[in-house]
């Protein structure tokens, strides 16, 4: 087991899908930061020198990711909500956001849109 932002994989595990388990970190992401710490495409976690894993933690914990992403998110909603904007109140009702159409499929984008905003 490598442990990487206190996390533990196992040592099969590709380092781009290890990267991509964190929340805020995709697919192009963690393909830049393993370019930068010059790690290659298909390295496994328990390849990695101890060097490059504590590389890896440093570059991550720089970054907004996990539970402080989320509380971003959430913040960002709450402050829309409490403005009373357009982009607010749709969110405040559970509805689509970003233009969808309501008339008849508000189902999917309901379910699409659940971020917690009743509160």
């Amino acid at each position: 087991m490598v442990f990487i932002l206190g996390i533990p994989f196992p040592e099969a595990q590709l380092v781009k899908r290890t990267l991509t388990s964190f929340y805020g970190i995709g697919p192009l992401v963690s393909s830049r930061i393993m370019a930068r710490l010059s790690i290659h495409p298909t390295a496994k976690v328990g390849s990695l020198a101890n060097k490059q894993v504590l590389d890896l933690t440093a570059e991550l914990s720089g970054m907004t990711i996990e539970n402080e992403l989320r509380r971003q998110l959430r913040d960002n909603i709450a402050r829309l909500r409490d403005m009373g904007s357009y982009r607010g109140r749709r969110h405040a009702m559970g509805l689509p956001v970003r233009g969808q159409r309501t008339k008849t499929q508000t189902a999917t984008a309901n379910k699409l849109n659940r971020v917690e905003r009743k509160g």
